[in-house]
């Protein structure tokens, strides 16, 4: 029951720094071996541009995957957060060629299905269409990457809309606690804020206009995206096709570094007061590497987070089943491009039993911390990942948007090829190594949230029901 736990800011919707360190294979994955076992052909445009066709058995269907290598980590100017997630919006009010109007009737035209999204790493546009119509949505897609048009006040329209998406984000109380608990672990990182931004910078993007241009003119440009077409696809025309109405694509300017995360020194503890009835919630964030195909630190906690998590883990028979103390519990590491989080939540029926949830937590890990899992569970869990990965590519579109991930964490399309060569050979001395080396208590920050309280009259009240 691994999950990726950063509700708020995950789905909305390198910039010159090249790729993260530990991001280049250890060595070629043989074929049988390969997590992602499809054909991929490449070609590199004059400009930079990555060109990727993955050939998938999904007769006359094409999944067309437009992947900007920014996201909310690349907000690094102070005022200037959720500009990515912005993009993904703006993107769709048109060129001179082809209006907002046109373009949405060409993309009901082809029958295609079209929308975006954006979390910390990147931003995507996609298309699922048939094959046929791979000449119009090149020439389309093309076309407003390099001519997007937006007049001030379209702006201005937009980024009311965006804070109406904040609000309503804001209702879920994760997005807060998302919020509380990546603005304390983070001191100089842009992971310190979520993909929507911080509710202050939302509120002033009306007055933006001038950045919004800036930020386009940086990060939508050829040497930082890549366009992936997955499934029914001849390599050769949309190389052909793509090479024609891409080629023109000029190279943007230098980018700003994301600025490096320094240790965590000592816990870091918060609230988040929910103003009507909920259950409380357990957040917790552990500091974790980055994602890397050579070190098996990452690999290794995507095996605990099975451990400690899953339905059949003992910490979730346990609060969930036996002592139903907890409606729900889950936890993992959220891959992204630089260190991130561990992530642990817990959400518990009765308040008084918050503190005890949280060290029921705290000991299972030391547990692991203290000996290594039995060699046949490691195992189960090696296989369950590598065959849950496995069953997720099952459609031309779930291809394509896994290949976007990975191009957004690596530079490439296949990286998941390295990173599950390096589950299976997770081994429970290195399970138990990542235990005690990342859930230290210095590392640890916990946010509570906590349901309102009743007041004393109410409380007398009830109490003589």
């Amino acid at each position: 029951m691994k999950r990726t736990i950063a509700l708020a800011a995950v789905l909305l919707g390198a910039a010159a720094f090249g790729a993260p360190a530990g991001s280049a294979p250890a060595r070629p994955v043989p074929a049988a071996e390969k997590a992602f076992p499809f054909r991929i052909d490449e070609k590199v445009l004059a400009n930079g541009l990555h060109l990727y066709a993955i050939h998938y058995d999904s007769p006359g269907l094409i999944a067309y995957y437009t992947v900007a290598r920014t996201g909310s980590r690349n907000e690094v100017e102070p005022g200037h957060t959720g500009f990515a997630h912005f993009f993904e919006h703006m993107m769709f009010r048109g060129t001179e060629k082809y209006p907002a109007d046109r373009y949405n009737e060409i993309v009901k035209e082809i029958g295609a299905d079209s929308n975006a999204f954006t979390s910390d790493d990147l931003t995507v546009y996609h298309l699922l269409a048939g094959k046929e119509s791979l000449p119009t949505i090149v020439d389309i897609e093309a076309d407003r990457f390099q001519h997007l048009q937006y007049s001030n006040a379209a702006f201005q329209k937009e980024s009311r809309a965006i804070l109406g998406e904040y609000n309503k984000g804001a209702s879920n109380p994760f997005q807060p606690l998302d919020e509380k608990l990546r603005d304390l672990a983070f001191a100089r990182h842009t992971y310190k804020h979520t993909t929507i931004g911080f509710i202050k910078d939302v509120e002033d993007m009306p007055n933006q206009y001038d950045y919004s241009r800036q930020f386009f003119d940086r990060y939508y440009r050829p040497d930082n995206v890549q366009v992936i077409v997955a499934g029914d696809v001849d390599s050769g025309e949309f190389f052909s096709l793509a090479g024609k109405a891409y080629g023109g694509w000029k190279k943007g300017p230098a980018r700003p570094d994301v600025p490096a995360e320094p240790a965590q020194k000592k816990e870091e503890r918060g609230v988040v007061e929910w103003k009507s009835a909920t259950l409380p919630i357990v957040f917790m964030g552990y500091h974790t590497p980055a994602f890397s195909t050579t070190s098996v630190d990452g690999a290794a906690l995507d095996v605990l987070s099975e451990l400690l998590f899953s339905d059949r883990a003992p910490l979730h028979k346990r609060l969930v089943l036996d002592e139903q103390k907890v409606v729900e519990l889950g936890g993992g590491p959220d891959l992204h491009r630089d260190p991130f989080l561990f992530e642990i939540y817990a959400r518990v029926k009765q308040e008084k039993d918050v503190p005890q949830v949280e060290k029921d937590v705290e000991s299972e890990i030391a547990k692991f911390a203290a000996a290594p899992p039995d060699a046949k569970t490691v195992a189960e869990t090696v296989s369950h990942l590598r065959y849950a990965f496995a069953r997720s590519l099952n459609t031309a579109d779930r291809v394509a948007v896994t290949a976007a991930r990975s191009v957004a964490l690596s530079g490439r399309p296949d990286a998941f090829n390295d990173y599950y060569a390096l589950v299976a050979k997770v081994t429970p001395a290195e399970v138990s190594t990542a235990a005690r080396k990342y859930f230290g208590a210095a590392n640890r920050t916990v946010v509570v949230l906590k349901p309102p309280q009743e007041s004393g009259d109410a409380a007398k009240k009830g109490a003589s029901k």
